[in-house]
Order: structure tokens, then sequence, then C-alpha cells
């Protein structure tokens, strides 16, 4: 098959690979404050990818800077604080 080279990767052992939608859609990142100070209280956050499904992930960093990605169960409507304002998820 022929693909444009503008799709075409290739890997640290030279293979030729094809970047390919899957689905798209949009994103929320948020992270926990505590309610008296306003600051973070952890560096945890959570991804929710809101297409076809939508599906829920904790970020937790790790010690060379990279993070991990843990599948959560979506629990339905979630709101979260922007700066200000109540934004339902």
């Amino acid at each position: 098959m022929e693909f444009p080279e503008s799709v075409t990767t290739v890997t640290k052992k030279g293979k030729r690979e094809i970047r390919s939608l899957v689905e798209r859609g949009e994103f929320v990142l948020y992270e926990y404050l505590d309610p008296d100070s306003g600051k973070a209280v952890s560096n945890k956050r959570k991804l929710v990818l809101k297409g076809d499904d939508r599906r829920e992930f904790f970020m937790i960093p790790t010690k060379d800077g990279r993070h991990l990605l843990i599948p959560t169960e979506a629990k339905g409507p979630v709101a979260v604080w922007d700066r200000g304002r109540v934004v339902e998820l």
C-alpha cells in the first residue's frame, strides 16, 4: 500500500510505520487542590478523553520525568473549578 510520507515514521530499529487515526475528540486535564490554600495537593492529575467513548486516566509522574497513565472507571458527570467558575465534564 502507498501512504504519504507525512504520515510515515521510523522506529529506533529502522522499521517504517504509518500513523493511523483511531479516534479524535476533546480532552480535559485537571489536578486536585487544597481547599484552604488553593495549591496543588500532589502532582497527581486526571486526564479525561472525550471522544466516541469517555475514558479517564490518572497521570502519575515518574522519577525519570515521564508520566504513567492508570485507567480509571468514569463515574459519570464531574464538575471542576475553572478560574472562578464551575465547569461540568
